[in-house]
């Protein structure tokens, strides 16, 4: 997820855009969508309000631009040299960011903004492909080492260990562990070597 410390080097144009969208993400976690004004970015970012308005208009378009900052970082898939412990570290790293105080809400309302915002919905939509396609090499690499079957989807695998937090998260609003996270992965990678995630077809993502 895109944090205010996602940085790209730019002139004043750049340094403009980032103080905007820095200051939508710091004030998208202190309030959520429903309370987020373009005045009040304006004023935490010191940027005049009429600049924020040209160029982005609306709440929900100032929130779609901050979520795609997070395409932006240099983000990497772990590399344990073992597929479990891989798609373990992907998970606890989603259960890390959205419980952890002072991480957890600007994920969490990052998500429930795509329920309220569809520039927003489209931005976050963006982003997990993103994280999809940086997320591959965790099959690839298993597949290499003979891990898992030739024709295993890295995609499939990504959604099936990332699915349960997820919902526990935002559907049965259980709570999450890393011990958790570690269930999840045992079985995902289980059932990987065993080709459950090979062959299957894909109408839409």
């Amino acid at each position: 997820m895109a944090t205010s410390g996602t940085q790209r080097p730019g002139g004043r144009t750049e340094r403009t855009r980032l103080a905007v969208l820095h200051a939508t993400l710091d004030l998208l976690a202190e309030r959520g969508f429903s309370e987020l004004t373009v005045d009040a970015v304006a004023e935490r970012s010191g940027v005049h309000k009429t600049t924020v308005y040209r160029r982005w208009s609306s709440p929900d378009g100032l929130v779609a631009a901050a979520l795609r900052l997070g395409t932006e970082d240099d983000w990497a898939a772990p590399d344990t040299g073992s597929v479990e412990d891989d798609l373990y570290e992907v998970a606890a790293e989603v259960v890390r960011y959205f419980t952890e105080p002072g991480l957890k809400e600007l994920p969490t309302a990052s998500v429930l903004a795509a329920f309220q915002a569809p520039q927003a919905a489209e931005a976050l939509y963006g982003f997990y492909q993103d994280r999809h396609e940086r997320m591959k090499p965790i099959v690839e690499r298993a597949i290499a080492r003979g891990e898992v079957p030739e024709g295993t989807d890295p995609v499939e695998v990504v959604r099936a260990v990332c699915g349960p937090v997820f919902y526990r998260l935002f559907v049965s609003r259980e709570g999450v562990t890393p011990a958790g996270a570690r269930v999840t992965a045992r079985a995902v990678a289980v059932a990987a070597r065993e080709g459950a995630f090979r062959g299957i077809p894909h109408s839409e993502d």
